[in-house]
């Protein structure tokens, strides 16, 4: 089989000479597209399919990290399904921020994970690059569309997405505090301006203290730049002071950092200088930081900081579309990424939601983030023209692709479990296509079946193990899934196996079933009568010669036995006829007469009789009748 990774190229219909043809046969796959080449002469029917293309694989399930995101996340999914409607909606806005939370710490958790192996498998540094992405949308959708936070602690949040996502700032600041002169560190003024750049005013002063100590010449003008950092207004969401108050209060901070521009207070030092005009929000010298920015977003928030600390939702997309515009300029095309976020910021979450299925190499983010943001209401007039809605359709989808792994299948099932419309089709046609490769696997998707009332998949389940069973000569594995199956057919033909090896053997096999069959032997007349006559021998077993003689009278008399056994049956009558005390009465022993008499006529007339058998049950017979008659007429005198 070859594997590749590219669509393939297009194949040719019909040669130059027009004597062959060349057809592609397309199959898709939860985690696959099968691209199959098929050749067809125009004379006659021969064919040829030298390869079997995958074209498109999904390898994340494949990774053993990855597969601790599908396990935990999991968790989390069937947590937020027993969120109950009646809560109110203050209170579940709570718990679903914390769901939201929870999904990302996982999300991150194995991007850790999947960095420290980076440099040992190369396609665990893809993983994490996708994993970033999916962190840094999941992050946004969360802060824009879940916790929904108003003017003033919108730009808060956004501040601290940019920070979570630009972490790279924090590791330069150590290495210059912890160098040996950091006011010399040829990245000093670098991490000084990204720390203004997102608005950690007291960590910038803290290694701006560092060059005011060796310049007392020009400390007025740092000084000066401590104050400005210093006094700079940040809203605080949980305060007594009013948005209005604090847009004044910001106001009046800008005109004053305008002045000191103006009035050329940093003219000495050029670096302080660029930080005075990043914070009157100079656009020309924010774009002069695209290095350390790095990202159009980062750019955004930066801009949205130091010129509109009070943006409020609605207006996002002008400032987002008008930056990325800016930062990427007129010969930059966006990237998927880029797409994605910016609809984020214009707050259309189907766009978001349709972008990551095309761009994502999974269903994972989709139906995990789809499925969180229907339970927030955001999704319940986005229905799909060919019924389900959208969240159950996701949900569906990444459901189906870990029926296609060896284990994860079982979480697959509670996603099943929890899309009402088409979940249980869905996990009725999955179900049959799980390979029951072991007892134990078999048993574990039989109780997923008659947990939720499958019928015919438990019944189509147990047929084939039993088959199995009876082909590896597992008796009484075979009787135990048939009987579970309600195979009336099946434990007749299985019941025939097992008396067959009675007769050959003398003895049975897998006794702890045959005598604890209960109810189930009534499943066939053949299972009954195997049942019982298990039940016979160890009456027989156990002494109790009274009880052995009726049952075994009974299994003739209701002609539940094979004639086929009857001369076996008359035999195992024979150590009951010579025991000393008499077991069976008259009237017994009249009916086993007249079984030998029909066993002998029906089944043995045209057969070599073992006439020393015959002869030795009928003086038996004889013997006993004479002994029941005597003691009969004993007891009635």
């Amino acid at each position: 089989m070859e594997e590749v990774d590219v669509e393939p190229s297009t194949t040719v219909i019909v040669d130059s000479a027009g004597f062959h043809r060349k057809h592609l046969g397309f199959e898709w796959g939860p985690g696959d597209l099968l691209v199959y080449e098929t050749n067809y002469k125009l004379q006659g029917n021969e064919s040829c399919s030298p390869f079997v293309h995958i074209v498109r694989r999904d390898e994340d399930i494949c990774s053993p990290i990855l597969r601790k995101l599908f396990n935990e996340s999991h968790l989390i999914f069937v947590g937020l399904q027993k969120i109950k409607e009646d809560i109110p909606s203050k209170n579940k806005k709570s718990q679903f921020v914390s769901i939201s939370k929870n999904y990302r710490s996982v999300i991150r958790a194995c991007m850790e994970e999947l960095q420290q192996n980076a440099g040992k498998r190369s396609h665990d540094t893809h993983h994490v690059s996708i994993l970033l992405a999916i962190e840094l949308i999941w992050n946004l959708c969360e802060v824009l569309f879940i916790d929904t936070a108003p003017a003033g602690s919108l730009l808060l949040h956004l501040l601290d997405w940019v920070r979570l996502h630009k972490s790279d700032v924090d590791a330069r600041a150590r290495e210059v505090l912890q160098s040996d002169s950091p006011a010399q560190h040829q990245s000093y003024w670098d991490v000084v301006i990204s720390l203004v750049l997102q608005g950690r005013t007291d960590e910038a002063r803290q290694v701006l203290s560092k060059q005011a100590s060796l310049r007392e010449e020009s400390s007025s003008v740092f000084k000066s730049m401590d104050g400005l950092l210093q006094t700079m207004p940040i809203f605080n969401p949980t305060g007594t002071q009013t948005l209005t108050e604090f847009e004044v209060k910001w106001r009046h901070w800008h005109e004053e950092c305008d002045r000191c521009l103006q009035e050329n207070t940093f003219a000495s030092n050029r670096h302080l200088e660029t930080i005075c005009k990043i914070l009157v929000g100079d656009e020309d010298t924010l774009l002069e930081q695209k290095e350390l920015l790095s990202t159009w977003y980062h750019f955004l928030v930066t801009r949205l900081l130091f010129t509109h600390p009070t943006i409020k939702p609605p207006d996002l997309h002008y400032y987002a579309q008008s930056s990325m515009n800016m930062f990427l300029g007129p010969r930059a095309s966006p990237e998927p990424l880029d797409i994605i976020l910016l609809s984020a910021f214009e707050f259309d979450l189907h766009q978001v939601i349709k972008d990551c299925s095309i761009a994502l190499n999974n269903w994972w983010f989709v139906a995990h983030l789809t499925d969180l943001l229907d339970h927030c209401k955001l999704l319940q007039s986005h229905n799909l023209h060919f019924g389900s809605n959208l969240r159950e359709f996701l949900v569906l989808e990444y459901a189906s692709g870990l029926f296609t792994h060896h284990s994860l299948w079982q979480l697959a099932v509670d996603y099943f479990d929890h899309c009402p419309e088409f979940g249980r089709v869905y996990l009725e046609l999955q179900i049959e296509r799980v390979p029951l490769d072991t007892e134990r696997k078999a048993i574990k998707v039989l109780r997923i079946c008659e947990d939720r009332q499958m019928s015919e998949q438990v019944r189509s389940i147990c047929k084939i193990m039993a088959k199995r069973a009876l082909r590896n000569n597992r008796l009484g594995s075979a009787l135990s899934w048939s009987i579970r199956a309600k195979d009336a057919a099946f434990a007749t033909l299985i019941s025939e196996r097992f008396l067959q090896d009675y007769s050959n053997k003398g003895s049975f096999t897998d006794l702890d079933l045959l005598d604890n069959l209960g109810p189930a032997m009534l499943l066939s007349d053949r299972l009954t009568f195997l049942g019982k006559y298990r039940e016979f021998h160890r009456l027989y077993g156990e002494k109790r010669f009274s009880e052995a003689a009726r049952l075994l009278l009974s299994l003739m008399t209701a002609k539940i036995a094979p004639r086929s056994l009857w001369m076996t049956l008359l035999t195992d009558a024979l150590p009951l006829l010579e025991q000393k005390e008499v077991i069976f009465s008259v009237d017994q022993t009249y009916e086993l007469m007249s079984c030998l008499e029909d066993c002998f006529s029906s089944v043995f007339q045209d057969e070599d009789i073992e006439s020393t058998k015959t002869e030795l049950l009928r003086l038996a017979l004889a013997r006993n009748l004479t002994m029941a008659i005597v003691k009969e007429g004993t007891i009635e005198t």
